[in-house]
């Protein structure tokens, strides 16, 4: 809109430079020769006014140079197209508001028809039928398709069943079967929703392809509803994902296994996929559903070719308490990056063990860093009485004075830890 204005206000500016420069001269020549035909024809004096405005902008137009010609065309150009624009515009917001008039009004009509149909047995044909003669374009039966899952969603047993029953009669199964094929992202997932909460597998093909797709929420949503169409396995598209699993996808697919109380699969069987964030979620699902009886699996990881990986085990072997891996991880402590250094470190903590105190003493008087040296103190510690008295040795004897005895004084202070 700035551009417009200026490319007018130009525009104008130069029509009133040449009009002062050019019209002057031209207009009393125009009125000397208008008047002399006048005089000779009556009937020119009354179209006089009319001829004249026309002459002169012929002339002027004539006499404009090319720039300003092409200017006042950009400038006429510009107008029609904010006139065009602003009419859509005008006429789009009519029709969005005359449909959310419809909408509201079919979402009352509908809830009516069904209570009467789920609820009263002598309205229940009738009702059918007025759905029927009222569901007869895509939004009306979107409309339906709608008001039929919210109610569902309150619903239970029988009278569940008997609307899903309605939802197959009216036909409206072929409506979001149609939305799986879409080329739009966002009613391809409105589809899948609504066959996931239908239980309705015969798009299964179509979703399952979705759940590489590079549309994040596509992809999300696909996952999802697979979880919900399969039975036995509701995780064995995991083995055919190939994008990376984010954080918030496994947030949410543990959500769904904790809502709605679903058979957990051994996630062990991904434990070798070649998708990283796979065998990241299946290792901490192992610890979420604590199956234990996957420890040697487990264990088999802390050779893992990936940094992120290894630190999930060395998290995990702490996690459930796997006492197998403290010589795992004491035999990888000086090959680890920092980061899963710190990770072995915490978890010799969360499973005290007496026999490894001359390790941690190492890693106490060895290391530099001030992280490690408190999470060994820390390991120290957590075995009680011999790993208190060790503590306090070190703080006591003078010949082994180290550097790290204010850590240790920190470490024991109850009133920090």
């Amino acid at each position: 809109m700035g551009t417009y204005r200026i490319f007018f206000m130009i525009a104008m500016l130069n029509l009133i430079i040449t009009g002062s420069v050019y019209g002057m001269n031209e207009e009393l020549v125009i009125q000397q020769d208008s008047i002399m035909v006048a005089a000779d024809n009556p009937q020119v004096e009354e179209e006089r006014p009319v001829v004249e405005y026309v002459e002169w902008i012929l002339y002027r137009m004539h006499k404009i140079p090319l720039v300003l010609v092409i200017l006042y065309g950009i400038t006429f150009f510009s107008i029609i197209t904010m006139l065009v624009l602003l009419v859509f515009i005008l006429l789009n917001r009519s029709r969005l508001q005359r449909e959310a008039r419809l909408r509201a009004y079919l979402m009352e009509k509908y809830q009516r028809l069904l209570m009467d149909y789920l609820f009263d047995d002598g309205m229940g044909e009738k009702a059918y039928k007025e759905m029927l003669k009222v569901a007869r374009n895509t939004l009306n039966r979107q409309v339906l398709i709608d008001q039929i899952i919210d109610i569902m969603v309150n619903l239970k047993g029988d009278i569940m069943q008997r609307a899903k029953d309605l939802y197959l009669k009216l036909g409206l199964k072929r409506d979001s079967l149609k939305k799986t094929q879409s080329r739009k992202w966002h009613t391809k997932i409105k589809g899948y929703r609504e066959l996931a909460f239908m239980n309705i597998r015969s798009a299964n093909k179509n979703i399952i392809r979705s759940i590489n797709s590079n549309n994040e929420i596509l992809r999300m949503e696909a996952q999802i509803a697979m979880i919900r169409l399969s039975d036995e396995n509701p995780f064995e598209w995991m083995h055919k994902l190939e994008k990376p699993l984010s954080v918030w996808d496994q947030i949410t697919l543990l959500e769904l296994i904790l809502q709605h109380d679903m058979k957990v699969p051994e996630f062990k069987q991904w434990f070798y996929s070649k998708n990283l964030s796979i065998v990241i979620f299946a290792l901490k699902m192992i610890s979420k559903f604590e199956q234990k009886e996957a420890e040697e699996e487990v264990l088999s990881l802390c050779d893992h070719e990936n940094e992120k990986v290894r630190s999930t085990v060395f998290r995990i072997c702490g996690d459930m308490k796997f006492r197998k891996a403290l010589s795992v991880m004491k035999a990888r402590y000086q090959m680890e990056t920092f980061n899963n250094k710190l990770e072995i470190l915490k978890s010799f903590a969360k499973i005290p063990e007496e026999s490894y105190m001359g390790f941690l003493k190492s890693v106490l008087d060895e290391e530099e860093d001030v992280q490690l040296q408190i999470q060994a103190t820390k390991a120290i510690k957590n075995m009680e009485e011999p790993g208190v008295s060790m503590l306090d040795k070190l703080m006591k004897s003078e010949s082994e004075y180290k550097n790290y005895q204010i850590i240790i004084r920190h470490v024991l202070d109850g009133r920090i830890n």
